[in-house]
């Protein structure tokens, strides 16, 4: 499905591309042919701080990601988006079809990561678990209605949403010895959801939808707030690069229809078929 804006490459919209798995998945979608809109909230690298601790820089920004796919060889168009205000994830996506004239592929990987994320039950109060859902599954399903028209009205696209085994497993321990928050995971439990639905109701249209499950993979975020290392005891950690190889097999080869509707076990992926070499 390439896209008709002139260059005759397919295109796709990675959210959260600042730093980590959006970043590492944007930069492997360059380097597969594709032209990439990238949206998130740290434009340039350098500006974003630690929630709860101003002291500590989170690397990463959409600067660095948009050079970094140019460098790969495709066109890179940074877009201001934040999760907690609906009318940003509208404009990104509007902005993002008239920069690309359409979108063929969107990979649904940002996620908010604000209080309440990784606190215990007891800990969650109300606002808390509003954020939760709306910056993990509401912003993603209004990002879906508003871009899933065009891409219907194309002949179809490709759905990739970046859940999580929190969605489907149960921790051995609790926080801070391996497990994690119940907001995130009931968030995540609920977005694995939406793409065997999507699968259900749009697959006649073209549409082709999958939720990715990375596995463990330490981030920039994770090592600045010192928690990239708290689930080395249940996980196998992977790399930002595996999980963006394991996205552009799946844009790109013709054997991950059998996964169409699933959970894509990303890290297993890139085993099986030896996407790093």
């Amino acid at each position: 499905m390439n896209a008709d804006h002139g260059t005759g490459r397919p295109t796709a919209l990675v959210t959260g591309a600042s730093r980590g798995l959006g970043k590492a998945i944007a930069i492997a979608l360059g380097g597969a042919g594709y032209d990439v809109a990238i949206t998130a909230r740290t434009m340039v690298d350098g500006e974003r701080r630690l929630e709860g601790d101003d002291s500590v820089v989170v690397p990463g920004g959409l600067d660095t990601t948009a050079a970094a796919i140019e460098a790969a060889g495709g066109r890179a168009v940074p877009l201001y988006m934040d999760l907690l205000d609906r009318p940003t994830v509208v404009a990104a996506v509007r902005d993002a079809l008239d920069a690309l004239g359409s979108i063929d592929v969107v990979v649904n990987n940002a996620i908010y990561q604000g209080p309440g994320a990784m606190v215990e039950f007891l800990e969650l109060d109300d606002d808390q678990i509003s954020k939760l859902f709306e910056g993990n599954l509401f912003a993603q399903i209004g990002l879906l209605q508003e871009l899933l028209p065009s891409m219907v009205a194309a002949g179809g696209g490709v759905v990739i949403n970046m859940i999580s085994a929190t969605a489907y497993a149960t921790p051995k321990n609790r926080i801070g010895k391996g497990g994690w928050g119940m907001g995130y995971a009931m968030t995540k439990a609920a977005f694995e959801r939406v793409a065997p639905l999507l699968e259900v109701e749009h697959r006649d249209d073209g549409i082709q939808a999958f939720s990715v499950d990375p596995g463990h993979v330490p981030t920039e975020r994770q090592v600045a707030a010192g928690r990239a290392k708290q689930y080395e005891g249940n996980f196998t950690a992977g790399t930002p690069e595996a999980i963006g190889a394991a996205v552009a097999w799946i844009c790109t080869s013709p054997d991950a229809a059998e996964y169409r509707g699933r959970i894509v076990p990303a890290q297993k992926i890139v085993k099986d078929y030896s996407l790093l070499g």
